[in-house]
């Protein structure tokens, strides 16, 4: 599948210019991204402890730092499976159970799915009127209040049901949504719950920015900052949806700026760069984390 999507990519620009763009990058900027990306991990190590100590475990922030680094590569390989090394790693150098500190990741993540959706929020409100446009000009209105109010009265009915549900696979929902409402409410219930926001404040934070940082590395590209908001979600969402998002992450990124009139070469060569950087700062700090562990943990 991400041979197919690299394929339909570089489908758009070819090989010459795209290496050209590489050539030309201002690479000042992009490692100004990198540092960026570089300060969301290690807060999301230290954000970890947080979560940890109440469960009477204060790991050395070293290790968290490796096991977040080791993550990020195995996620590379097998989407989601990077949750289950880290809690794997600290399982076997810090003796902390799987089970407790892969649940600590799981909270961790639904803080994480709020701030994707709190900033998909900010987005519609700093680009309603061009968002508005945009679904108008492309899509029937009577279509889309049509749309929207079958959702409502679905999402209503559904919520309804859920709650009564005494039995079968809707009584499975409401337990896991009981137990994302509870693990999101610990965060507010744990010592140090206002460090804890700041750190996933700060992470999404710096996501931004280094999507921000990385703009001026092309010569002559201009982006709003709406085109920035819509362009990170862009991105953030195929990288969910793929192995780091290879070969969707350059079309996602190109086809959100597009939407901003950035042409389609610079927009496709900066999804490039951008995925490039990222995944190449992956590759080597997670590779050296991999190698780091059994050194700096030797006594055990």
């Amino acid at each position: 599948m991400g041979g197919v999507l690299v394929w339909y990519s570089i489908s758009n620009i070819s090989i010459d210019v795209l290496i050209g763009y590489f050539k030309e990058a201002k690479y000042g900027w992009i490692f100004l991204g990198l540092f960026f990306g570089i300060l969301s991990h290690l807060s999301r190590a230290y954000r970890w402890q947080f979560m940890l100590a109440p469960l009477g475990f204060k790991p050395k922030l070293t290790n968290s730092i490796l096991a977040v680094l080791v993550g990020y590569l195995v996620n590379l390989a097998l989407p989601r499976a990077g949750e289950i090394s880290r809690a794997t790693v600290m399982a076997n150098y810090e003796k902390i159970p799987f089970e407790k500190g892969f649940g600590t990741i799981v909270a961790e993540r639904i803080a994480d799915l709020i701030m994707m959706l709190l900033i998909v929020a900010i987005t519609l409100f700093v680009q309603f009127d061009f968002i508005y446009q945009l679904l108008t000009k492309n899509f029937n209105p009577i279509k889309i209040a049509v749309f929207l109010a079958v959702l409502i009265i679905g999402f209503y009915t559904l919520t309804a049901l859920i709650k009564k549900a005494k039995s079968g696979i809707l009584l499975k929902i409401k337990n896991f949504i009981a137990g994302l409402v509870e693990g999101v409410t610990s965060i507010f219930k744990m010592k140090n719950k206002w460090a804890f926001i700041f750190h996933t404040v700060f992470i999404w934070a710096m996501y931004v920015a280094m999507f921000w940082a990385t703009i001026p590395a092309i010569e002559g590209l201009n982006v709003p900052f709406g085109g920035v908001l819509i362009g990170f979600i862009a991105g953030g969402f195929s990288i969910a949806a793929t192995n780091g998002g290879i070969g969707l992450y350059p079309i996602a990124v190109a086809g959100a700026l597009a939407l901003f009139n950035v042409p389609t070469e610079p927009a496709t060569a900066f999804g490039w760069i951008m995925w490039t950087a990222q995944t190449a700062m992956i590759i080597v700090f997670g590779g050296l984390a991999f190698l780091l562990l059994p050194v700096y943990n030797k006594s055990k």
